[in-house]
């Protein structure tokens, strides 16, 4: 079921599937929710909520503020704070005190956001190529260049280039069509675009919130993702309340997409312990 709530003057979208444990998925960007598709339908007994990030699919933009990215001081940013602002509000909205929480890429820079906000939310954390580290300054210098071509010469070119290295290149030869279904998602404005990067650019560095996570943790990497490495992300394997650690080694950035049966079967057996 689709739907749409209010937060901060700005209506957002999301869906609901399932009866049974709440776990709200957070899709990596340019991507919607729709990337959570494959694996919800191969995964029982939850009640899947995927909000459509703020400028993504099917939620507007909204006002945001500008100049927190000193790279391009007058593009928007949106904030990782505000995306986990978004989703608190949504389970206020849906009278859900406490969640499982799963992301991938940015997915999972907004989960580390909502435990430093609000941990008595929380019951786990699920992140998928996703890591704690703040960019790089190489990374800053990139995000900064994709903002002025998007500025410049609109998103097309760099959505095409995104299908092409986001998915791993095992998918990308043995199910070719998966490059066409990716990027039929990516549907980002211009303008939401450079809030994104100056968004991500601007992002805290999360490893000392890993250091306080309580709640158990489970940590899917994938063995072809150059943005996100295994090595990154067992940073993870730091946090007090237990991690658990997969690597998929022929599995991309979008890898709960690209091998939906496989990540959801970890997650199912993750969320085991949390069954009354």
């Amino acid at each position: 079921m689709k739907s749409s709530y209010m937060a901060d003057e700005a209506r957002l979208a999301f869906r609901e599937s399932g009866v049974g444990l709440p776990v709200v998925f957070l899709h990596p960007t340019p991507l919607d929710g729709e990337y959570w598709r494959p694996l919800t339908e191969n995964l029982a007994g939850v009640r899947a909520i995927i909000p459509d990030l703020r400028g993504h699919g099917g939620s507007e933009l909204g006002d945001l503020p500008v100049g927190g990215f000193a790279l391009v001081p007058d593009a928007p940013v949106l904030t990782i704070k505000q995306l986990a602002t978004d989703v608190l509000a949504l389970l206020d909205h849906l009278e859900i005190p406490t969640a499982l929480f799963a992301g991938c890429s940015v997915g999972g820079f907004v989960l580390l956001e909502i435990w430093r906000q609000a941990p008595e939310r929380v019951r786990g954390l699920a992140f998928v190529c996703s890591k704690p580290q703040p960019d790089a300054a190489a990374n800053l210098s990139k995000r900064a260049a994709t903002i002025t071509q998007a500025r410049t010469g609109g998103c097309s070119a760099i959505f095409d280039g995104m299908a092409q290295t986001l998915i791993g290149v095992t998918a990308r030869h043995h199910r070719p069509e998966i490059v066409a279904e990716l990027r039929a998602r990516m549907t980002l404005t211009p303008e939401a675009l450079a809030a994104v990067q100056a968004g991500l650019a601007t992002r805290p560095n999360s490893l000392p919130t890993v250091a306080t996570i309580s709640v158990p943790v489970l940590a899917i990497a994938g063995g072809e993702d150059a943005g996100v490495t295994a090595t990154e992300m067992k940073a993870f394997q730091a946090a007090p309340g237990g991690c658990e650690f997969h690597l998929l080694p022929d599995a991309g950035h979008f890898a709960a997409y690209e091998q939906p049966e496989k990540v959801a079967a970890l997650m199912a057996e993750w969320l085991r312990q949390h069954e009354d």
